[in-house]
């Protein structure tokens, strides 16, 4: 009787330990999906971000904070890798570390920058070519046009972004490759 008592005991035990309350659940949460909104209103962001650089050093203001700000917050240095390639990068192709993409954008880390968000740009638009969205992840590919501010005119850029959510819920950027469109050289003779 007793080993009866000690399996039924051990029975309740069980099951109690798995009985969830209300509100509780045993399945970790699962990550927000990411939206198609969401991604264009990073991309704005992004892009606002290269204009409001290139404001800050017209008007002599603390331009390399504001670089060190929007490289800090928009992209995942701090989650961990990033990969990214920048459009006029040459000796140096990628930038893996944080203080790398921040000098890109404004000089400093690596000799051959320029500080490309220095044009200064007017504005800055996306015209995807297409998402991908997975559950905690999204890819962006298409092109991206910076408008000059001295001459108005537009470059065109090509892009791919990819994107994961960070701690508070923001996207981040994790991969990051721009080039210029591809200009075969003609034959004459």
């Amino acid at each position: 009787m007793k080993k009866f008592i000690l399996a039924i005991t051990s029975l309740l035990f069980l099951l109690v330990g798995s009985v969830t309350y209300a509100g509780e659940s045993t399945t970790p949460p699962q990550p927000k999906p990411i939206t198609e909104a969401e991604v264009h209103e990073a991309q704005k962001i992004w892009g606002d971000g290269i204009v409001a650089i290139g404001n800050a050093f017209t008007n002599e203001e603390d331009y390399k904070a504001l670089a060190a700000t929007h490289v800090d917050t928009l992209y995942a240095y701090d989650e961990g890798v990033v990969l990214f390639k920048p459009t006029k990068a040459a000796t140096q192709q990628f930038r893996l570390s944080e203080p790398e993409a921040i000098s890109y954008f404004v000089t400093g880390k690596v000799p051959e920058d320029r500080g490309f968000a220095l044009q200064p740009w007017s504005a800055v638009r996306f015209e995807n070519a297409g998402i991908l969205i997975d559950t905690d992840s999204a890819v962006a590919m298409g092109n991206y046009f910076f408008t000059d501010t001295n001459t108005g005119k537009e470059a065109k850029v090509e892009f791919t972004f990819g994107y994961v959510r960070g701690a508070d819920g923001k996207l981040l950027i994790n991969v990051h490759h721009s080039a210029f469109p591809y200009h075969p050289l003609t034959d004459d003779g």
